[in-house]
């Protein structure tokens, strides 16, 4: 059995004191140490060359290079084959490869290479050469951070074709006790993005401090180093529960070594056991994930811990976490329109009313699932129900001018009401001119323009009008305003019937046939 490697004190002690005369078995009880450990290490200084004085003005490390300069290197025995070792690093980055597989492959071809504990020492060896990392401290209920893995699960849509579409897996993990969350989505966007960050605080019970997301689109507008920009509806979100967003630095996955390790977890421990399984619908998916996350969560320990994630938690985290709000956050998208010239923006195929005044000017507007709002550098001005893409207008009558809300407040069925009661030729006339055009709505105004000429000429006179236009076989506004200009109703030349009434016949020529 080799002696234990000492530190350079303890050589320099051990050399001391054995010059001032002392034996080995007393200088181990001063040191601490085994006598064999004593007396490898004078044989090592007498191989060497060193004496207490030597070693006094030596350096540590040249102490140690020159004592220790042979360690490892077994002479008269065979040679072991060296790993590639550059080759094994860049391997390790490659998705689901462990050492214990690439060890595997190194002793199918060298069958008397490394042993596997042997393999791991002097690859994390060679890999300490490479450039240092820091490793990260996480305070309890400090950082939440969140993930998309790389991986789907297949889903199966439709029974009878077997259509079949990819779920993705949202990861969000606790800084300080690793509390894993996890839940499926249909797609990255900002909709399942913001739902999974709302399920996962509910999950934790609390809300942490900071979100430390990556810089995909749906949580950074612009990536940048120094300030990045974070979405609005995502900050939105993070303000409602008092968190701050913190997005890790452009291509540094080091910055959020966290959750890189949960996603991990999660594809091999969630995945890997899913892989036979055939779900057809989102929520067997999530179901399934729920029952292998409380296992990971509340049943499976640390292995050099002794305790569950779930026991971290309420260690580690709670005493630190905010309390969640009492309402849970609402989904809301942002969105930037202009207000176009008929004071309405274009939603999804809806048309929603803002006021006039705001015509041609750039709006944001906020929506919700039940809730459309809009907004003018910062100040709400139009709010409506959120409507299904249908092609229609939903107005407002405080949005419109006045004029536009005069000519608004009449209808069809107003206009035969309004005419009704001015006379029956009145009437008659404005069903004839809404019937004869292709649609009513092209005879709307000329309508409008008959009812109101009571205004200058009385509804004696309008109606006189409207028979005498009757007769001769007019349909227009202009016709019937030509005849109160010209007094015309005046004149009595109309036909009776023995009744009283106007004939109306496709065959009566009218006065106006022979004229």
């Amino acid at each position: 059995m080799p002696a234990e490697r000492v530190p350079m004190r303890q050589v320099r002690e051990v050399l001391r004191l054995s010059a001032a005369g002392i034996g080995r078995r007393e200088i181990g009880r001063r040191l601490g140490i085994a006598p064999s450990t004593v007396r490898a290490t004078l044989a090592r200084a007498a191989a060497a060359g060193i004496c207490w004085s030597d070693a006094a003005e030596l350096t540590e490390t040249v102490l140690e290079a020159a004592l220790f300069k042979n360690v490892g290197k077994k002479q008269g025995h065979r040679r072991i084959p060296e790993p590639d070792w550059p080759w094994v690093h860049r391997e390790l980055k490659r998705k689901h490869v462990t050492l214990a597989i690439l060890w595997d492959e190194y002793t199918d071809a060298n069958p008397d290479g490394y042993r596997y504990s042997r393999f791991c020492e002097l690859y994390r060896a060679w890999e300490g050469r490479l450039t240092v990392s820091m490793r990260q401290s996480h305070l309890g209920g400090d950082k939440l951070f969140v993930d998309y893995a790389g991986d789907t699960v297949p889903v199966i849509i439709d029974r009878l074709t077997g259509e079949i579409r990819s779920a993705q897996i949202f990861v969000a993990v606790m800084g300080a006790s690793s509390f894993t969350y996890a839940e499926a989505t249909w797609t990255q966007g900002l909709a399942d993005w913001i739902g999974g960050h709302t399920r996962a605080l509910e999950a934790i019970g609390g809300c942490p401090k900071l979100f430390v997301p990556d810089n995909a689109k749906t949580a950074v507008i612009k990536a940048c180093l120094y300030d990045p920009q974070v979405n609005r509806s995502y900050t939105e979100m993070a303000a409602h529960y008092g968190v701050a967003v913190l997005p890790a630095r452009p291509r540094k996955p080091k910055d959020k070594a966290k959750v890189e390790a949960a996603v991990l977890i999660v594809e091999r421990w969630l995945l890997g056991r899913l892989r036979n399984h055939r779900f057809y619908s989102l929520a067997d998916v999530n179901r399934a994930i729920r029952e292998l996350l409380h296992h990971l969560n509340e049943v499976r320990p640390f292995r050099r811990m002794g305790v569950t994630r779930r026991q971290l938690l309420e260690e580690l985290d709670r005493p630190f976490l905010n309390p969640l709000p009492v309402e849970p956050y609402v989904f809301a998208e942002w969105r930037a329109h202009r207000l176009g010239v008929d004071y309405h923006v274009d939603i999804d195929g809806h048309f929603y009313s803002a006021p006039y005044r705001f015509a041609r000017e750039q709006l944001d507007v906020r929506l919700t699932g039940r809730l459309v709002e809009i907004f003018f550098k910062g100040e709400r001005i139009a709010a409506h129900p959120r409507t299904s893409s249908n092609g229609k207008h939903s107005t407002l009558a405080e949005h419109m001018p006045s004029s536009h809300r005069r000519y608004a407040d009449w209808t069809i069925e107003r206009i035969r009401r309004e005419s009704g009661s001015i006379g029956p030729s009145t009437a008659m006339l404005c069903d004839l001119i809404l019937e004869q055009r292709p649609h009513p709505e092209q005879g709307f105004r000329a309508c409008l323009g008959i009812v109101r000429l009571t205004r200058p000429f009385g509804s004696d006179r309008v109606e006189a009008a409207a028979t005498r236009a009757l007769e001769i076989g007019a349909r227009t506004y202009g016709s019937v305003k030509s005849i109160l200009d010209n007094n015309l109703d005046r004149q009595a030349t109309h036909r009776r019937a023995a009744d009283g009434q106007t004939i109306l016949h496709p065959n009566i020529r009218g006065a106006r046939y022979y004229n």
